[in-house]
């Protein structure tokens, strides 16, 4: 005969259940903390792509050409959305976690009990947060100058900018948990950083590049996921080709990163 009395082991798992949803959920609200406090995401998630898309953006005028096919400012508006996501995962990311290794911060963690999973599963959730403050800092500051042109494709071009925010993010903690300083993660994050962004849509069209450059920068993660954003937003395109091309890199990045930061 059976009775309403819990076994111990399930009293213990129910325990284990309620101690672990209140720890993941402070280790969260205080990554968000520390990473909005923090001068290197404020510059390069929050300032570079706003400063860099009003400067670039107002450069070739407003009449689409053989070069733009559809007004200028309005293809750098719609490109910089995927500078945020680069700027966060390979610039603030690594920095971040590769100076939680190199202080113990991460055993740190294993000790106190958090589940395997927390961590990655905070960075996340912390970069994806960013990612939003970051895009929606851009288009307030677009708005008024430039004007943030209709978004054609609303399904795939957000479409774009999830997956391209998983690749990113995923591709940045993997750096992250791989080198060996905070220092080191800043380097390669930069040296991976500037010529990506050169190449894959915020410096100039691929249109005006040579055959060798051009064929690159439609290769480079950044340009594929430009690619996957902008052509569904501004119409010309539906970026599918981009867009699998990124969810199987983020598929693949997010899975190697969760296994190399878990606890």
């Amino acid at each position: 005969m059976t009775t309403g009395t819990p076994s111990p082991t399930a009293s213990r798992t129910a325990g284990r259940t309620r101690r672990v949803a209140p720890a993941s959920q402070r280790l969260l609200v205080t990554e968000l903390r520390l990473l909005l406090r923090d001068p290197l995401t404020l510059t390069f998630v929050f300032v570079f792509p706003v400063v860099s898309m009003l400067i670039i953006g107002g450069s070739f005028g407003t009449e689409p050409d053989a070069v733009f096919p559809v007004n200028p400012s309005h293809w750098y508006v719609a490109s910089y959305i995927a500078t945020v996501l680069a700027s966060t995962g390979l610039v603030m990311v690594p920095v971040h976690i590769a100076s939680y290794r190199e202080r113990g911060v991460l055993r740190r963690f294993a000790a106190a009990g958090f589940p395997r999973w927390s961590f990655a599963s905070a960075q996340m959730l912390v970069g994806l947060v960013t990612v939003a403050l970051g895009v929606v800092a851009l288009l307030l500051v677009a708005w008024p100058v430039y004007g943030v042109p209709a978004v054609e494709d609303v399904p795939r071009a957000v479409a774009g900018v999830v997956a391209g925010a998983v690749l990113f993010l995923a591709l940045g903690t993997l750096l992250g948990s791989v080198l060996p300083s905070a220092r080191a993660a800043q380097a390669v994050g930069l040296m991976l950083f500037v010529p990506s962004f050169l190449l894959g849509g915020g410096g100039p069209p691929t249109a005006v590049m040579s055959d060798t450059l051009a064929a690159v920068a439609e290769w480079t993660p950044l340009g594929l996921v430009t690619e996957s954003v902008r052509q569904p937003w501004l119409g010309l395109g539906d970026g599918t080709t981009e867009l699998l091309v990124v969810c199987g890199a983020a598929v693949v990045a997010l899975a190697l990163s969760a296994r190399r930061t878990a606890l």
